[in-house]
């Protein structure tokens, strides 16, 4: 019951909750007081009592106004309590009267809302620069009477007030132990939300852990927060902070308590043997979802032209194994027929079919279905570039077709995730477009320095989408990964023995 009043009590304040203060035609001239000492901006607190139970006080501005030479108008803009948005509530014409410092005023409404019936009498008092409000509401509510205070407190503000209520940084210290689940920092959105990542399986480990995590947070100067930073916060639900303006301006953030995301992971620990129509050859698992350039190298390895694999584990990954990819020189195999003078090392999302498609590049069949939205992509790689680099070039006048020069180009390797829509499970992208701008494609997060890179080094990459595109539920999408130790490798220009190790791969969604 005492949560509904104060629903009502809403709806009373969104009527215009004051109509008519009293009114004394002999009221005498305060005129120059109202306006040096009275007329102007309040920053203050509002305090709901219902039935003996004191609500938590809210932020609050009112101005007051000259309404005649003895009156004045008092309004609180956007008036709100208990996270509620009321509206503009004003008192107005309200008749003053003097006793030494302190001016004094009125007002008395009667309302009938549906079930409800009231009435407020309100009272407030002006003392150099400080305001305060006393509203005493007597209410019945389907004949059950019930008892509702309001009172606001505030002081005249100068005009010179700054009127910026921001959380300007919001971080978690990875040093204190409190924070170890944390694996990404937060980020302060622009819906004023903060979000951030945790261990999911530490939470599933113990749900408790996101009960004490200690957050640290600046606002705008002379602004104050309604949370202490530094302290610990209960983030197994989301978290309101008001920020409020020296002027009184609030602003409220919410820190969204971590949800789990939905995650494509691929950690290249287990290897297996898969076979071919040309033979067995190495494979990454989950061998539904990955494939590699391996499966075109096994018919040069059936034709004992080629004794490497471009993609091969690496025993020493970032943790367990990891995957290497390394470019090889087929100029002297059968590959050279169809124009691969090079062999990329590749690792991608989808399947390898060999000889479906008119060309070779037709052959790598990009993308696996994908049903959240993509946020970001992360992993750790190396990278070394090889020598010498090998272009491709047709040869128009006839036998043989292809011709292949050295270069002193540098090599870079190709780290990129694509996010496309599909219109039945079979579409796929491939090597003559996976790079374009196809219009199915809609969102790409994609490794832009691919140069020579000695340690494993960690990136993370945002999905970027295209212009009035956004992500619709309703449409199926397949994802793409795609890495290659010679970024043109699908053109087959690239260098000899450039080599690429990535490890941890992985999807972060929504």
């Amino acid at each position: 019951m005492k949560k509904n009043l104060f629903y009502l009590f809403a709806l009373i304040c969104s009527m215009s909750l004051f109509t008519a203060c009293s009114d004394d035609d002999d009221a005498p001239d305060y005129s120059k007081v109202i306006e040096s000492e009275i007329a102007g901006n309040y920053k203050g607190s509002l305090i709901v009592t219902v039935e003996g139970t004191t609500m938590p006080s809210e932020p609050q501005k009112i101005k007051i106004e000259k309404a005649s030479p003895s009156a004045i108008n008092l309004s609180l803009a956007d008036f709100s309590f208990m996270g509620i948005a009321i509206g503009d509530v004003e008192l107005k014409n309200c008749a003053l009267s003097q006793n030494g410092d302190t001016y004094t005023f009125t007002g008395t409404q009667e309302l009938k809302v549906d079930a409800l019936s009231c009435t407020i009498n309100a009272k407030g008092t002006v003392t150099n620069g400080a305001v305060k409000v006393d509203m005493d509401i007597d209410a019945t509510v389907g004949g059950l009477k019930q008892s509702v205070k309001v009172v606001y407190e505030g002081t005249r503000l100068t005009g010179s007030e700054s009127s910026e209520a921001k959380i300007k940084t919001f971080s978690f210290d990875m040093f204190n132990e409190a924070n170890a689940i944390v694996i990404e920092q937060p980020v302060i959105n622009d819906d004023n939300t903060i979000t951030f990542r945790v261990d999911e399986a530490a939470v599933e480990a113990d749900a408790n852990v996101l009960k004490t995590l200690v957050p640290t947070f600046i606002v705008s100067d002379k602004a104050t927060a309604s949370v202490e930073s530094g302290k610990a916060m209960n983030l197994s639900q989301d978290v309101s902070i008001t920020v409020t303006a020296e002027d009184g301006t609030i602003a409220e953030y919410i820190v969204k308590a971590p949800t789990k995301n939905s995650l494509m992971k691929f950690t290249f620990d287990e290897w297996g043997e898969l076979q071919s129509n040309f033979g067995s050859y190495p494979a990454p698992s989950p061998t539904d979802l990955l494939a590699t350039s391996n499966v075109g190298a096994a018919m040069l390895h059936s034709f004992g032209q080629l004794t490497d694999w471009p993609a091969l584990e690496e025993a020493q990954g970032v943790v367990g194994s990891a995957i290497k990819l390394v470019t090889l020189d087929t100029r002297e195999t059968a590959a050279a027929l169809m124009g691969a003078g090079i062999t990329s090392g590749s690792l991608f999302t989808g399947r390898f079919v060999f000889g479906d498609g008119a060309s070779t590049i037709e052959y790598t069949k990009f993308g696996v279905l994908y049903s959240e939205k993509p946020l970001y992509f992360k992993g750790f790689y190396k990278y070394t570039s090889g020598h010498p680099f090998i272009e491709t070039q047709k040869n128009d006048n006839g036998f043989p077709q292809y011709e292949f020069l050295e270069t002193d180009a540098v090599d870079e390797c190709g780290i990129q995730a694509v996010l496309y829509k599909v219109d039945s499970e079979t579409e796929t992208l491939d090597g003559t477009n996976i790079d374009s701008e196809d219009e199915r494609i809609v969102a790409r997060a994609r490794l832009e320095d691919g140069t020579a890179k000695a340690d494993w080094t960690a990136f993370n990459l945002e999905f970027k989408w295209k212009d009035g595109v956004t992500y619709d539920a309703t449409k199926t999408y397949k994802l793409a990964i795609v890495c290659s130790s010679s970024k043109d490798g699908a053109n087959f220009n690239g260098a000899a023995n450039s080599t690429l190790i990535v490890d941890e791969l992985e999807i972060i969604g929504e």
